[in-house]
């Protein structure tokens, strides 16, 4: 499971290194895409497998399905991790997510967020007081 959360410089040559606990678990190349809220997502092999399964069986005529299809599929791209344990972020993800010099990699269970260090402090602020409505909202349908 990724969990926790990380903060790592994106260097000059848009690598970064990814925290040696989650290595194993993310494997020898991951897929790198647009992410909600302006991160990016990272998805082992086998999790992007079993979305793009269930992205594939959604209703194509519906023009909301199109889009999301467009945004989150048309920006994929299979990185591989070097021996260092770093992966190359491409030029056009690297200004979707508006990556400077310091990021934020949060584990989201079966995902890598990779977050601006700025952005992710404004976002963590606002999500961190708003908690208590999220977990009864939550709560609502069972969840806690």
């Amino acid at each position: 499971m990724l969990i926790g959360e990380h903060t790592h410089t994106l260097d000059t040559k848009k690598r970064l290194s990814l925290p040696s606990k989650w290595r194993k678990e993310l494997g020898g190349s991951v897929v790198l895409t647009r992410g909600l809220d302006n991160c990016l997502f990272v998805y082992p092999l086998k999790e992007w497998q079993k979305i793009t399964e269930k992205i594939g069986q959604l209703p194509l005529g519906q023009a909301d399905t199109r889009s999301f299809n467009r945004f989150f599929l048309s920006g994929a791209t299979e990185v591989e991790i070097d021996k260092n344990g770093r992966i190359l972020v491409p030029d056009f993800l690297k200004d979707f997510a508006k990556l400077d010099s310091k990021v934020v990699l949060a584990g989201i269970h079966d995902r890598v967020e990779i977050w601006d260090e700025n952005l992710w402090d404004t976002y963590k602020s606002h999500i961190e007081a708003e908690a208590d409505t999220l977990a009864e909202k939550l709560g609502e349908i069972g969840i806690l």
